[in-house]
């Protein structure tokens, strides 16, 4: 086991070392000049090149990277260029939106494919099978900044059951902060739900023709006795897969998905960024963002040790 997690924990830092030097090399290659957005078209040159070499963006690109994740080390990211504060300040009041947004996305997900994937897989070809495929597909076909439109139309301004955008900040209650979470959690979980729904369902009804589970049937095992006790376990296994894989696709999603809600997370914070040209602060929330999904697939890998030891043994 130590093998198999010692490979994985390299294969982690390696992965983290390409995405920085594939974010940095995009910011470089990136038109706009932050010193001249900073300072307005009407700065004059000399302005300009002083706030360049106070920014430090005169520097060699080498240079500037290495500076760049030496920081990151000690846990120095820098300033932001626009607002003039430690970066992490920023990134720090983000994550604490961000990441119960995700949680709660990734959750309503899971509970939705597996309510409805094992439903559907164990009323194969039947009418309820039909139908919450043909949800599932629908679900799949949306695009989630859609979909947030219509649940605020819904939610918030038809039914005034919810808030419609915006976020009290926790020291408000935990309750109220969840009932703002919830929409944009429901616009993003409806694609990732949907997509393992049918994942669910595809790889529980391939165990279900495995033959161990048609010996437990035909001693006498009832079909969800069956399930839970048989297939369930081993029909995991690509479903982990692809939610390691759905898990980016949500962390992305919250990028426009908090911009229709006006929720202050790291996907407001990175596009104001952008928009300012402030690439110190961009170049931050995109690594941390890709540290999050490659720690995710990590937790992935090694949970799947832990459902099926044989993959652990074939690693090694």
């Amino acid at each position: 086991m130590s093998v198999f997690i010692a490979k994985r924990v390299l294969t982690l830092i390696a992965t983290l070392i390409g995405a920085s030097i594939v974010i940095f090399l995009v910011m470089e290659i990136l038109p706009g000049d932050p010193a001249l957005v900073i300072l307005g078209v009407d700065a004059s040159d000399e302005a300009v090149l002083a706030l360049t070499k106070e920014l430090g963006l005169d520097r060699p690109p080498l240079l500037r990277y290495w500076g760049w994740i030496t920081g990151i080390l000690q846990g120095e990211l820098g300033n932001s260029y626009a607002y003039k504060v430690p970066v992490w300040e920023l990134v720090e009041g983000a994550l604490l939106i961000t990441i119960p947004l995700a949680v709660m996305s990734i959750f309503l997900s899971i509970i939705f494919a597996l309510v409805v994937g094992l439903y559907a897989a164990a009323n194969h070809n039947k009418a309820g099978d039909i139908t919450l495929m043909g949800i599932s597909q629908l679900g799949i076909s949306i695009p989630n900044f859609w979909l947030a439109i219509l649940l605020i139309m819904l939610f918030a301004i038809e039914l005034r059951w919810l808030p419609a955008g915006g976020f009290p900040g926790w020291k408000d209650g935990i309750w109220v902060c969840l009932k703002a979470l919830l929409l944009p959690s429901l616009a993003l979980a409806t694609v990732v739900g949907a997509i393992l729904a049918r994942i669910t369902r595809s790889s529980v009804l391939e165990v279900f023709r495995e033959d161990y589970v048609r010996t437990a049937r035909a001693k006498g095992l009832s079909q969800r006795a069956t399930l839970w006790r048989h297939v369930l376990r081993n029909a995991l296994i690509p479903v982990l897969t692809v939610t390691g894989i759905q898990f980016a696709a949500l962390l992305t999603g919250t990028v426009v998905v908090e911009n229709v809600f006006h929720i202050p997370g790291l996907g407001s914070l990175v596009l104001k960024a952008i928009n300012n040209r402030d690439t110190i602060v961009v170049e931050n929330v995109v690594l941390l963002l890709a540290t999050m999904i490659i720690v995710v697939n990590f937790a992935v890998d090694i949970l799947y040790a832990v459902i099926d030891p044989r993959l652990k043994a074939h690693d090694i």
